[in-house]
């Protein structure tokens, strides 16, 4: 793939993000960190106070009283989704002052699902890809690489 020269590429997961602005040319990026921010985001047995219960006087499928479980919360997950959609937002605030023309994301499948569902449509628009992996705990070489590799 080809990476416009200026164009930002926002690699990310749920705890982690990192802005790249490419400095070098479409041939051969050359990625300058523009920010980094990693979130503290414990295990969900760390996070969650209670085991799920049971909901008594419920209505069952055929009408009948009764009980049923109730599922844990998976508050790690919970917060992997929020720091996507806090992802979404600074792309919008950037797009929406002009920040970059265009812009390449890399994330793993179910970041990048939850974040596309948080783009503005000034941060689509400026999309010219995306790629499902985690490069997160790359060095930037073999992000560089990842980004020559891809279609």
């Amino acid at each position: 793939m080809r990476v416009p020269h200026n164009a930002v590429v926002v690699v990310a997961d749920g705890r982690k993000m990192l802005f790249f602005r490419n400095e070098g040319d479409a041939e051969y990026p050359n990625l300058q960190v523009e920010k980094k921010r990693v979130d503290v985001n414990p295990a969900d047995h760390e996070q969650a106070a209670d085991l799920a219960g049971r909901a008594m006087g419920t209505r069952t499928s055929g009408g009948a009283w009764g009980s049923s479980n109730v599922e844990n919360t998976d508050f790690h997950q919970l917060e992997e989704d929020r720091f996507a959609a806090e992802t979404a937002e600074l792309l919008k605030e950037r797009a929406l002052r002009n920040e970059f023309e265009s812009l390449i994301i890399v994330a793993p499948p179910k970041t990048l699902g939850e974040l596309r569902k948080h783009y503005h449509k000034e941060v689509s628009d400026r999309i010219s890809a995306e790629i499902d992996k985690d490069l997160t705990k790359h060095p930037v070489s073999e992000i560089e690489a990842a980004l020559a590799k891809a279609e």
